[in-house]
C-alpha cells in the first residue's frame, strides 16, 4: 500500500511540473537548450533575441516567441524530419529566464533574474525594499508580452504582495500620500 501511494504522488508530482513548464511562454531575453539526440551539431544553447526568433541550423530563423518548450520541441522535430533527419528526438529546456524589472519607490531599482516560485514581495526584496515614500497597497504589474495569456499587452494590472511574478513583468511601487 505505502508503494502505491509513493507511486501515485510522485506520478501527481511529475504530472504538475509538466503542466507548469508547459505553460510557460518563450520570450526575448530566454536562454535556452536546445538539444538533438546524436546529434551534437543540431545541439545549441541560444538566447531568444528581441525578434522573438533563433537562428538554427539548416532551418535559418525559426519564430519562438510565445511558444512553450513543449511545443518549440514539436516545430524543430516536425522541421527536421524527413528532410534532414529520419526520426529526430528534441528536447528544448530552459537554462535562464528573462529577467524581471522593478521600478517606483524601492531602493535599488532594476532588472534582477528570475527564478521560479517569485512573489511580489520577494521581488520588492530583492529589490532592496520599500523605500520610507513608498505606498505598500498601490503596486502594478505590467506583463510582459509572451506571459501575457490574455494578449492585452501593455496593461498596468494591481497586484497584492503575494502574488506570482512572471519573466519579464515589470513591478511598479508607487509613492504614498503620507
Amino acid at each position: 500500500m505505502l508503494r502505491f501511494l509513493n507511486l501515485l504522488v510522485l506520478l501527481m508530482c511529475s504530472a504538475m511540473s509538466m503542466a507548469a513548464s508547459e505553460q510557460y511562454r518563450l520570450g526575448a531575453g530566454d536562454l535556452i537548450q536546445i538539444s538533438v539526440y546524436d546529434e551534437p551539431d543540431l545541439s545549441q544553447e541560444v538566447r531568444i533575441g528581441l525578434s522573438g526568433s533563433i537562428s538554427y541550423p539548416l532551418l535559418g530563423d525559426v519564430q519562438v516567441s510565445g511558444l512553450s518548450p513543449k511545443e518549440l520541441e514539436d516545430k524543430l522535430t516536425s522541421r527536421l524530419k524527413g528532410p534532414y533527419l529520419l526520426n529526430p528526438s528534441v528536447t528544448v529546456s530552459i537554462v535562464e529566464y528573462r529577467p524581471f524589472y522593478v521600478t517606483g519607490e524601492i531602493e535599488k531599482p532594476g532588472s534582477y533574474a528570475f527564478h521560479p516560485g517569485l512573489t511580489v514581495d520577494k521581488a520588492i526584496s530583492i529589490a532592496g525594499g520599500f523605500t520610507e515614500r513608498a505606498s505598500k497597497s498601490k503596486i502594478y504589474v505590467i506583463h510582459d508580452a509572451a506571459s501575457d495569456k490574455a494578449g492585452r499587452g501593455e496593461v498596468r494590472n494591481p497586484v497584492k504582495i503575494y502574488d506570482v511574478v512572471q519573466p519579464g513583468d515589470v513591478i511598479t511601487v508607487e509613492q504614498s500620500f503620507f
